[in-house]
């Protein structure tokens, strides 16, 4: 119900709808309206269509149904395991491995090729299964379309049509079609004849208030506003009061609302993930093609060693990757999202979308759904001086309920409502409700016609609705109604809807009321109304800001009303804060980058305008959210790095959508970033922990094969140490991180992540090389360093412990095992195990990096030993060891407060987290 001065909030303004091509594929597309013309006229609209107001006859629905198929949306099928297995080996990382245990198959070295192959199995068949899982708990059912439908046919051209009750697959362009309350639109149509139409369009917009129909042309509707064309309904909406009969024009994929259907499916840029994934890639693949030739080449130029150092080569280069990279990773976001789904009900459709979803440090979000709720509330009853009138209110409620009651209304309207809860019941039902005139989308208003017990032969008008419109029909000087409409305007530019109440009395009498009868009326003030907030979304916004989170409000209503409702939730919004989507029109990308970082609140977006901004945010180096749940979101859903939409979406809009909300809050979001970052975190410190210890280890292996008259570790002996470091690296899956962790978006970003191992890998190459060179010397003495079996026993233990230690060293801390989420609720526990911080006991990398060093000290004494050319050291080792270690674990620890400093003074945060512009400093209200 259009009663208010201020815009209702329609999210959607595209180019207006054509009317034909759907009679067959040869007549192409529909073509656009005229310029200045808005929507096709009733008579070039059946003409087109070759149809009228007595609908088809069956043969030519036969033959039209022949020609254009069901009335059926395209099938759309999940991918099935197999697929999402294939599917999985596209991921670089895994391509690395997979390429690596081939040449490792290639040089003969099964053992390598084994190991490696079996982890790229369970890595694609983690990443398959949880892809799978939530393909199946996202694909319900699409029951956004009507089951049968109330059709007009003829047997033939000479005999009067009948009402059929059809399935709507059989729905041809030219039926006619009866709609009626709580009937779902079977098809595109255009009305023919309508009274009192009013249709949810929240499958389409996003926006649930009714929007009136009419049949009628209406002056002054904009051609672009396609959804607001008042003479067409779409399929997916659904009537909620009055009825109509309407001509079919599109049907199938042809309708608005298959044609979204099908841009959900449309080819969506590289997401965060995939950019750092890629990134970090390609520094391995470069480490690995350079590393195998360097070897061949140093063995053969130095030592005079062939082909037999191939193998050495390979396992070298298998040493530096990061072999349980894609297990971890994909078992770090299998962890999260099943924790998302058990506890919040949030259901991740595609891995990598945690990890952004922890990157993101921009959330664009809609107003209506998710900081206001679908509904108006009341805020003040004011008389014509401007001054509190609780009678303006009794009026208005009275004309809402005896408009209800006589004119046959299923429900209530949002706007009605508001007024009906917030007056006193037994006050409007005192009266006897004699007749009433509903809601026109022409007119703008409702009247009531109402007897007062006691006043015989006196019936009272009770009119509500449009200020303007009420305005007109009330005896007022010029100068009085023009001080009212701008007091109205005053209201409504600060975000209220507005409606305006007069009243009249006149004798009684029999004959029926007309609209024209609201003619002289006294006016009896106006009635405001402003946004229900969403309980939670206070707290929600609060939770944001301590992440770190900037939200963005896209939305297609008013500027005023959108800013009404951020000040109404505490967001310090002034006018400078809110763009009127006219100004993005005339700015290129660089200029729209600038305006977005720095603006809150963007209004009257259409579709396009939505997509814009999310990809200026993007392309200004941001990582993207992006909330919506109708039809018209799907572009700004497919540009974001993350799109989220709730449960009880359009079924289009959660197909497209990466992650899937129980419902739309705010509060569900905050949980996935924070799952997002806790995911993250882990795979960041698994990088830099695993990469730095693997290329200072791969640097000593190579500085001392040149330096020593035998290789430096036999290829089984590399790989033992790879498999047990991995093995132990697992553990990180199952960490809990430092909150300052949690309080910042995480990205893998490749140039800090080759900084930091480049310089903790050289470190750690130096500390191996000492060590190996005071051992050598105290131990064996000069020249007496050919002693091959102690050499390799004693490296493989020695970077055994150091592993552990940079394990142990490097991490940033954990949570206590119980704690309170930003802005209250329940203490939340992740893991098993008591905090380190807590000193109640080693938590899971600590437990892994003890079981790491035990291997390191008991595997080359043990019978294992031989079999992998180890043997018992002497007890004058490991004293030097104890020592050695303790320098260097001196060494790193002060190395990482450095670099942390270093970090922080360039305000860039943690290694581990993104050193992007901080977001919130385009915010004014920190958000």
């Amino acid at each position: 119900m259009a009663e208010t001065t201020a815009a209702s909030g329609q999210d959607a303004r595209t180019p207006a709808p054509g009317t034909a091509a759907a009679l067959g594929d040869d007549r192409g597309p529909a073509a656009p309206p005229r310029p200045g013309t808005g929507a096709p006229t009733l008579l070039d609209v059946l003409r087109e269509l070759d149809t009228g107001p007595r609908g088809l006859t069956e043969a030519q629905a036969e033959q039209r149904l022949a020609r254009c198929g069901e009335n059926s949306l395209p099938d759309r099928r999940e991918p099935s395991w197999p697929r999402l297995f294939l599917r999985s080996l596209r991921d670089p990382f895994t391509a690395v491995l997979l390429c690596l245990g081939l040449v490792s198959a290639a040089v003969f070295a099964w053992g390598t090729a084994a190991v490696i192959l079996l982890l790229v199995a369970v890595s694609c068949v983690l990443r398959a299964t949880g892809e799978h899982r939530a393909d199946r708990s996202t694909a319900e059912l699409r029951e956004l379309v009507a089951t049968t439908a109330t059709v007009l046919r003829r047997a033939d051209d000479g005999a009067e049509p009948v009402p059929r009750e059809l399935p709507v697959g059989e729905l041809v362009p030219g039926d006619v079609v009866r709609l009626g309350p709580g009937d779902l639109v079977p098809a595109d149509v255009r009305l023919l004849r309508a009274g009192g139409l009013t249709v949810h369009q929240s499958a389409l917009t996003g926006e649930s208030a009714p929007v009136g129909k009419t049949a009628d042309p209406v002056p002054g509707v904009p051609d672009t506003a396609v959804l607001d064309h008042p003479q067409c309904c779409f399929q997916g909406s659904s009537v909620v009061s009055g009825s109509a009969t309407a001509v079919v024009t599109a049907t199938g994929g042809r309708t608005r609302f298959a044609a979204a259907h099908g841009r959900s499916a449309g080819r969506q840029d590289p997401s965060a993930f995939d950019r750092s994934v890629h990134g970090v890639s390609w520094i391995l693949i470069r480490f690995m093609l350079l590393t195998p030739p360097l070897v061949l080449m140093a063995n053969a130029a130095l030592r005079g060693r062939g082909l037999e150092t191939l193998p050495f080569a390979v396992a070298v280069a298998v040493g530096l990757t990061p072999e349980m990279l894609p297990v971890l990773v994909t078992t770090c976001l299998a962890r999260g999202a099943s924790l998302l789904a058990r506890t919040h009900g949030v259901i991740v459709k595609r891995l990598p979308a945690l990890h952004d979803a922890g990157a993101v440090d921009v959330l664009c979000v809609d107003k209506t759904g998710t900081l206001t709720q679908d509904r108006p509330t009341v805020d003040r009853a004011l008389g014509p001086d401007g001054a509190d009138d609780p009678e303006v209110l009794h009026w208005a409620a009275v004309n809402a309920w005896w408009t209800l009651q006589l004119a046959d209304l299923p429900v209530p309207d949002a706007l009605d409502e508001a007024v009906l809860q917030a007056a006193d019941a037994d006050a409007m039902t005192a009266y006897d409700g004699v007749a009433a005139v509903p809601f026109d989308p022409l007119r703008r208003l409702a009247t009531a016609v109402v007897r007062t017990p006691g006043r015989l032969g006196v019936h009272t008008l009770v009119v509500k609705g449009d200020v303007r419109a009420v305005l007109e029909r009330c005896a007022l000087a010029d100068d009085e109604r023009a001080r009212l409409r701008a007091l109205a305007s005053r209201l409504a530019d600060d975000g209220l809807r507005v409606l305006a109440v007069a009243t009249d009395e006149r004798p009684a009498r029999l004959r029926d009321h007309t609209p024209a009868d609201a003619r002289g009326l006294a006016f009896r003030g106006l009635i405001t109304l402003r946004d229900a907030l969403v309980s939670t979304a206070a707290d929600a916004l609060h939770v944001l800001t301590g992440q770190g989170v900037a939200v963005k409000v896209l939305t297609g209503d008013h500027p005023g009303t959108a800013a009404r409702a951020c000040r109404d939730l505490g967001i310090p919004v002034t006018a400078d804060d809110v763009v009127d989507a006219d100004a993005i029109d005339a700015l290129d990308d660089a200029e729209l980058a600038d305006l977005a970082r720095r603006r809150t609140v963007f209004a009257r977006c259409t579709p396009d305008h939505k997509a814009r901004i999310t990809q200026a945010l993007r392309g200004a180096g941001l990582t993207v959210g992006f909330l919506g749940d109708g039809v018209n979101d799907l572009p700004a859903l497919r540009a974001a790095d993350v799109g989220i939409a709730p449960r009880d979406a359009a079924d289009v809009a959660r197909e497209g959508a990466d992650v899937v909300l129980a419902e739309k809050d705010l509060t569900a979001v905050a949980h996935a970033i924070e799952a997002g970052r806790h995911a993250g975190g882990n795979i960041a410190t698994y990088l830099r922990i695993a990469l730095s210890s693997n290329l200072g280890n791969v640097i000593a292996m190579l500085s001392a094969g040149l330096l020593l008259p035998f290789l430096p570790m036999l290829p089984v002996q590399v790989l033992a140490q790879n498999l047990c470091f991995d093995a132990a690296q697992l553990a990180f899956a199952h960490d809990r991180p430092h909150p300052s962790v949690l309080r910042r978006p995480t990205l893998l970003r490749p140039r800090d992540l080759l900084r930091f191992i480049t310089a903790f890998g050289v470190l750690n190459a130096v500390a191996d090389l000492a060590t190996f060179g005071v051992l050598a010397l105290a131990l064996h003495g000069p020249g007496t360093g050919d002693d091959e079996a102690v050499f390799h026993s004693g490296w493989f233990t020695e970077n055994l412990l150091t592993q552990a230690l940079v394990m142990v060293l490097l991490r940033v801390g954990r949570l206590p095992r119980s704690r309170r989420r930003p802005g209250g609720g329940t203490p939340v526990t992740e893991g098993r195990g008591t905090p380190d911080t807590a000193g109640r006991g080693p938590g899971p990398v600590t437990r892994a990096a003890i079981g790491l060093a035990v291997i390191g000290l008991a595997l080359p004494p043990s019978p294992l030993g031989p079999a992998l050319g180890l043997t018992a050291l002497p007890a004058l080792y490991y004293a030097l060891l104890t020592a050695v270690l303790a320098l260097y674990a001196a060494g790193l620890v002060a190395a990482r407060k450095g670099y942390e400093r270093r970090c922080a003074a360039k305000g860039t945060g943690h290694p581990q987290q993104r050193s992007a512009p901080d977001p919130r400093d385009a915010a004014p209200h920190g958000t």
